[in-house]
């Protein structure tokens, strides 16, 4: 019992540490960013929706080069949420290309994640996602890979952590490309076209359909996170494999 408990308590510690790490890049990139757009005179610009969206649209291919480099970033070492920069994307440069933009910088971050897990292995991963939740996806993933499939579609799972984890199982280059390639698509697009107001509006009748889809999105958040060991133990025993790719 005792011993447990150490366990524990070296866990928290190890968590927060992880946490505090993480917590302190973010910041110092941010207030790289800051100072160079003040150094720079641009964050004056920031102050309207539709000069900052003229001063990236003048950047050109620059800005676009920036964009997906923001986007690679967040898989592999900023903690951004992608569909924060994907619903910009989509503002800025329209739904499709936009949804192109997010596309290339998020299998480039996913490829690259994989690179890290596959070359420098589980110690790194531990460290990054946490020594527990690498022990139970790489457990989950080396006797059922087909989930890899099903998990990089649901939103219930972190597919940027996944990606790091499965390097580190035997999964092969293929098989993680073409998951990649058949899955992160569709939730990338469909981010992008909804975020970007052309299918459903930011007014009128709009608001009325965000609201209910809100609350909808919502309830079923709530019963993915309530079952979430559940739904993982169904879709484990439905794609259990022996097989190896």
């Amino acid at each position: 019992m005792a011993e447990k408990k150490e366990e524990n308590k070296n866990s928290f510690w190890k968590k927060t540490f992880r946490f505090l790490i993480v917590c302190l890049v973010a910041t110092l990139f941010l207030l790289l960013v800051y100072f160079i757009l003040v150094w720079t005179g641009l964050w004056e610009n920031f102050n309207s929706v539709e000069k900052l969206k003229t001063l990236i649209l003048d950047l050109g291919f620059l800005g676009r080069i920036c964009f997906v480099f923001f986007q690679f970033l967040q898989v592999t070492f900023v903690p951004i949420p992608s569909t924060i920069i994907t619903i910009a994307g989509s503002i800025v440069y329209g739904p499709l290309q936009g949804g192109l933009l997010s596309l290339s910088g998020i299998l480039l971050g996913s490829l690259f994640a994989f690179f890290l897990g596959r070359q420098f292995g589980r110690k790194l991963v531990s460290f990054i996602v946490g020594k527990q939740s690498c022990a139970k996806w790489v457990k989950t993933l080396s006797k059922a890979k087909y989930t890899f499939f099903f998990m990089m579609l649901l939103p219930i799972f972190p597919d940027d952590a996944l990606c790091l984890v499965a390097g580190v199982t035997d999964m092969s280059w293929a098989f993680f490309v073409i998951t990649n390639l058949i899955t992160r698509p569709i939730g990338i697009f469909l981010t992008s076209y909804l975020g970007s107001g052309e299918i459903i509006p930011f007014a009128g009748w709009g608001l009325v359909v965000w609201a209910i889809l809100i609350v909808i999105f919502a309830v079923l958040m709530w019963l993915v996170t309530k079952y979430q060991k559940q739904i993982e133990g169904v879709l484990f025993k439905m794609f259990k494999r022996k097989n190896k790719f």
